[in-house]
């Protein structure tokens, strides 16, 4: 192939995953609840609102849903994917198969998001046990939901060996491996 077009593609397909995972991380907090004077939550925010704040105007919020941060989310992974197949075949791909792709890119970039958020909260929980940081405080907005059903099957072992991250990585794993068959 042409190193240029690999170059392209290259900056291309990272510029995207950025924003969708800037994107992904502000809806997951609004989901979770986390605290949005967070220093590291209002630069989420910071980076998004330029793409939101016009669709908000747009799209107003269904229930507790901001659907203007899924519709952000939704046209992201589909530029990510027009993106990544129209570089390989020069011709965007059909439409069925143009959703399923985005609709696996999101629900992969989630796990993904998850996944190393739960290892980034388990170290820091080893590191700094108790201590007080913005980047602790938004991972136990998030990861505490997820890693709440594995303390319920799975209690600490003493008083501090907790291994519900690691079932937690372990399950997530999993769902990424099953979630490849789908592609």
């Amino acid at each position: 192939m042409n190193p240029l077009i690999d170059a392209v593609d290259f900056v291309l397909r990272t510029l995207l995953a950025c924003a969708l995972y800037v994107a992904l991380l502000r809806l997951l907090m609004q989901w979770s609840r986390a605290d949005f004077r967070n220093p590291i939550s209002q630069a989420v925010v910071q980076l998004t609102n330029p793409v939101i704040m016009p669709l908000r105007r747009i799209l107003p919020p269904v229930g507790k849903i901001d659907t203007a941060s899924v519709v952000t989310v939704v046209l992201i992974a589909v530029a990510k994917v027009a993106a990544a197949v129209y570089v390989v075949r020069s011709e965007l791909p059909p439409l069925t198969l143009w959703a399923r792709l985005a609709a696996l890119e999101i629900v992969s970039s989630v796990l993904t998001t998850y996944y190393v958020a739960i290892i980034v909260y388990a170290l820091l929980s080893f590191i700094a046990p108790g201590g007080y940081s913005p980047v602790q405080s938004l991972l136990t907005s998030l990861c505490e939901p997820i890693l709440r059903p594995f303390r319920r099957l799975i209690p600490p072992i003493g008083n501090s060996l907790d291994l519900s991250p690691l079932w937690a990585c372990i399950a997530i794993q999993v769902l990424l491996i099953l979630l490849r068959y789908f592609e």
